[in-house]
């Protein structure tokens, strides 16, 4: 406790932030004027754009670095070189040196704090290149254009960034606002078929923990989701990021000052798997297999009802995700993952359990022996439906 006889200097101020996601088809469309609006929010002075691409998303869209160079020949934006290519995926956090790269363009290109950088691709790609934004001159204005369903949903629309250190995922990173987000349905036309449904299973995830509709609506939507019904993926997607943007703006604690994430419910051991396996599985995959384990949890620690745990199980493997990986066998390595968890947090655990469809709560405390006993739950299920094959 500070004494009464101790001097000290209160400083105390809030900063408001405020970004917008926008949703549209065609960004790059000459009749399209929704970037030019964005980029000329600020009046008519020149500025610089830096623009990073995904080469995966560059492979299916060819021509989109022309597109975006005429594009911007009608802007107050000049585009200080040809957009730069980088792979994506989560490899590529793991490399220190694609960050220190994006520092270099930004010193020889002259950037400045009202310069913008942009990034185009899936959420790796975002998570890099909006770091290298918000670490350079303290924050450059950051323009993301997510490509992929679990981009455009949930990770993309968000205020973090962050790079993989010390074989933890998202180690070193920011908090910081994009400028703004544009998700463009005609992105997710280049995505590969195995692809397209990575970001149903954050949908079904922020379903879970806040809103019982929406998890009833993509229930009643699984067909068309499966056959990529764009009017399905747009809703689905739409209404995900929506509820992620609500938790953040509303949940009171924006930077995660506290020790709660409900948003990353099924995520302890989700990351965790992204390691074990060097990535082999997806992020959405790991998330599939951390939620099937959470549910499973929730439901023998007495919190969830036995049908609900049954319905969402069934869901998820309706949507085509695999809810058991071997790696889930190693488990003295996958506890670790409650441990890196709760230093990521800062002190006490804190994980989003379930009490019901929609209703995500906290505990402080996960039982090893409950741990194991759903994973041989999930590895008996996977056993079942390899041998009903």
């Amino acid at each position: 406790m500070i004494q009464n006889n101790e001097a000290a200097i209160t400083c105390r101020f809030e900063v408001p932030f405020e970004f917008q996601v926008f949703f549209t088809e065609g960004v790059f469309d000459p009749d399209n004027d929704l970037l030019r609006e964005v980029l000329s929010s600020d009046g008519e002075r020149r500025e610089r754009l830096l623009t990073v691409i995904d080469e995966s998303v560059l492979a299916a869209m060819p021509t989109l670095s022309d597109e975006l160079t005429a594009y911007l020949a009608g802007t107050s934006v000049d585009l200080v070189c040809p957009p730069i290519v980088r792979p994506g995926g989560e490899l590529l956090k793991n490399q220190s040196a694609a960050v220190t790269q994006l520092y270099g363009l930004i010193e020889c290109h002259g950037l400045s704090r009202q310069s913008f950088v942009a990034a185009i691709g899936g959420g790796a790609l975002l998570d890099v290149v909006g770091f290298a934004a918000a670490t350079a001159h303290r924050g450059i204005r950051h323009i993301r254009f997510p490509t992929t369903t679990l981009s455009q949903g949930d990770g993309g629309v968000g205020v973090k960034n962050a790079i993989n250190a010390f074989g933890k995922k998202n180690f070193i990173g920011t908090f910081a606002p994009p400028f703004a987000v544009i998700n463009d349905s005609r992105f997710l036309n280049s995505l590969p078929l195995s692809g397209k449904a990575a970001g149903y299973i954050e949908a079904v995830k922020v379903g879970l923990i806040r809103d019982a509709d929406f998890f009833f609506e993509i229930d009643r939507l699984t067909d068309a989701l499966n056959q990529f019904d764009p009017a399905a993926m747009h809703r689905l997607i739409r209404r995900s990021a929506e509820l992620h943007l609500e938790h953040i703006s509303g949940s009171g604690d924006p930077f995660e000052r506290g020790s709660a994430r409900p948003l990353d419910f099924g995520h302890w051991a989700a990351h965790k798997l992204e390691q074990l396996t060097s990535f082999r599985l997806s992020h959405g995959e790991a998330v599939a297999i951390g939620m099937a384990l959470d549910v499973i949890y929730s439901r023998d620690a007495g919190h969830l009802g036995a049908s609900d745990a049954t319905r969402i199980l069934a869901l998820m493997q309706r949507l085509g995700f695999a809810l058991f990986a071997p790696e889930l066998l190693e488990t003295d390595a996958l506890l670790v993952g409650l441990d890196e968890f709760r230093e990521h947090l800062g002190g006490e655990l804190t994980v989003t359990l379930l009490q019901g469809i929609g209703r995500g709560f906290e505990v402080h405390e996960i039982s090893r022996d409950g741990v194991l006993k759903a994973i041989e739950e999930l590895r008996k299920r996977d056993r079942a439906l390899a041998a009903a094959r």
